[in-house]
C-alpha cells in the first residue's frame, strides 16, 4: 500500500492503522527442548530461526506505524500477557473520551469484558478491516449474565474463573 501511494506521488506515511494495534505474537513458540535449564532460550533460538524472514518484518512494522504496539514473541500469550495491561478503557483524543473496544483473534479475547471493555473475537481478515478503521458486520448474540458470589480462593487465577464460566456456559448450552 505505502509502495502504491509513493507511485501515486502522495504521502505514503497516511498509510497507518486508524485505530490503536497491539499486535501480541503469541502461540508460536514450539517445545522441542524440554526438561532442561535451557529449554526456554534452545525453543526461542529455534523459533527466531525458523521464522527468521518473519520477525525483521514484524520488528519493521512496530516502528514504520503509528498506533502500533508490537508485543514480541516469548512474551507470552495474549492472556498471559495480560489484556489488563494492554487495554485503556478510556481513551482521551485531544479532550474528546471514548471508550475501549476490543476486536481479537485470540479465544480469550472476550475476557477483557471483565475490565467493561467490550471485547469480540473475530478472524484475521475481520481483525484487520477493523484496524483500518472500516465498519464491521456482525449478528450480536443474545446476553447471558453470569452471578459470581463468592471471592477466589488462594491460588485461583482470574484465567481459571474464565474458563470453569466457560465451561459451565458451554454445558449449558449443549443442553437446552
Amino acid at each position: 500500500m505505502r509502495d502504491a501511494m509513493n507511485k501515486l506521488g502522495s504521502d505514503s506515511s497516511k498509510i497507518n492503522p486508524l485505530v490503536p494495534v497491539d499486535l501480541v505474537v503469541d502461540h508460536s513458540v514450539q517445545v522441542d527442548v524440554a526438561r532442561s535449564e535451557n529449554a526456554v532460550k534452545a525453543n526461542m533460538d529455534l523459533e527466531f530461526q525458523r521464522n527468521k524472514e518473519r520477525f525483521p518484518f514484524l520488528k519493521w512494522g512496530s516502528t514504520a506505524f503509528h498506533n502500533m504496539l508490537l508485543v514480541p514473541p516469548g512474551s507470552g500469550i495474549v492472556h498471559q500477557v495480560n489484556l489488563e495491561y494492554l487495554d485503556r478503557v478510556v481513551f482521551n483524543t485531544d479532550g474528546l473520551l471514548y471508550a475501549d473496544s476490543v476486536v481479537g483473534t485470540d479465544s480469550h479475547t472476550t475476557m477483557i469484558d471483565g475490565l467493561g471493555v467490550a471485547g469480540w473475537g473475530v478472524g484475521g481478515i475481520e481483525a484487520e478491516v477493523a484496524m483500518l478503521g472500516q465498519p464491521m458486520s456482525m449478528v450480536l448474540p443474545g446476553v447471558v449474565g453470569f452471578k459470581l458470589t463468592r471471592k477466589f480462593l488462594d491460588g485461583v487465577t482470574t484465567t481459571d474463573l474464565v474458563l470453569t464460566v466457560t465451561q459451565m456456559l458451554r454445558y449449558y448450552l449443549n443442553y437446552l
